[in-house]
């Protein structure tokens, strides 16, 4: 909403602009003008756009109503007598009415709080655990490095290949991939950079500028050279606190499901289990070569999805849905899809080369 805010200011905000922010928020143009009015004239409608205006009438939770909801186990008629009882002995205002007390819990505390009240901590638990409220489109972006435990050759050398990706928190699409047969460095996070933030081809649909990145304290992530690419984009970095992977649980679910779904029917699988005591693989096992590696793209978002909306209809294998995941079916590596779209052949991959520590060294690029 800042934004339409900075383009009306600037007189080049469009009815383009606005129909694309309704398709992004499921809502019709009407509301998002309505929006537009009232955040010219009230600062917290252009933060929460659509939240309804504070009235000093209203009845809203207080302390003393959560300390009795927590006696009365939540029930919210005990709590009501209660407060009733206290208002005529003259400790207090007359309570509001039942329904209006109902209106106000429900409004004011969160289904773990309401659960927590009613049946204590494990109640809530299955509410609030490392739960964030779904946004919009390119609202909150996440980025990791993950090593895949598959070995690929690379120059007559075994290697595990480093992933270096962004995802969508509110549609849990891949915007960005870059792949290197080393450990990865702030060039890689540029180049997935690159593939999420541009939009036209060979990149997209998926993609556009991030509100908020989050990274886990990584310093290839908070370098000086990343950081000026996100400062030149207007994206504000998030760093979270040490040892905290629940905070960013879209990315790191997304390391778990490339793995079980997708790395591991490839040859040379690092954590397959080996017949006896045997821990090394086979001397005989052919493994994939970079190329090939990088060529398999059902992991990296090859179909499906409108612009318009940043749906995910294809799921290209890996859209996670509250923790779980939908199986993918490509004709590459011969899982299963969403059967809502058709498959599509994976395009050849890009390569292109990178200065690392090492030398010059292979960088695979989405796209």
């Amino acid at each position: 909403m800042r934004r339409l805010l900075a383009l009306r200011q600037d007189q080049q905000l469009t009815t383009r602009h606005v129909r694309l922010m309704a398709q992004s928020l499921e809502v019709t143009e009407r509301t998002v003008w309505r929006w537009l009015a009232s955040a010219e004239h009230d600062e917290s409608a252009a933060a929460e756009p659509g939240a309804r205006a504070q009235s000093k009438d209203r009845f809203s939770v207080t302390p003393e109503v959560r300390r009795l909801l927590a006696l009365w186990k939540g029930n919210v008629a005990a709590v009501h007598r209660e407060l009733t009882a206290r208002a005529a002995r003259g400790e207090g205002d007359p309570p509001p009415s039942i329904p209006t007390l109902h209106r106000a819990i429900h409004r004011d505390l969160t289904p773990g709080e309401r659960a927590g009240f009613a049946g204590g901590e494990r109640a809530a638990r299955k509410h609030d655990v490392f739960r964030r409220p779904r946004g919009w489109r390119n609202q909150v972006w996440e980025t990791d490095h993950v090593q895949a435990p598959v070995l690929v050759d690379v120059e007559g050398r075994a290697r595990r290949p480093w992933i270096t990706w962004f995802t969508d928190c509110a549609t849990n699409a891949i915007t960005g991939v870059a792949v290197t047969p080393v450990h990865p460095s702030r060039e890689s996070v540029l180049a997935a950079l690159r593939s999420a933030v541009l939009r036209e081809g060979p990149y997209g649909p998926f993609g556009g500028l991030p509100e908020n990145v989050r990274v886990d304290r990584g310093k290839d992530f908070l370098s000086r050279t990343v950081t000026a690419a996100f400062d030149l984009l207007d994206v504000t970095v998030e760093d979270l606190p040490a040892y905290t992977p629940h905070l960013k649980g879209t990315v790191e679910g997304l390391n778990r499901a490339v793995e079980s779904m997708f790395l591991t029917a490839l040859p040379g699988y690092a954590r397959q289990p080996r017949p006896g005591k045997r821990p090394s693989r086979p001397k005989d096992e052919v493994l994939l070569g970079f190329e090939d590696f990088t060529a398999r793209r059902c992991w990296t978002g090859h179909g499906g999805g409108t612009p318009s909306t940043g749906r995910r209809r294809c799921g290209a294998g890996l859209r996670l849905r509250r923790g779980r995941t939908i199986p993918p079916r490509c004709g590459t590596c011969r899982l299963r899809i969403c059967r809502r779209s058709p498959w599509r052949t994976p395009a050849p991959a890009r390569s292109r080369p990178a200065e690392s520590a090492l030398g010059s060294v292979t960088t695979w690029v989405r796209g």
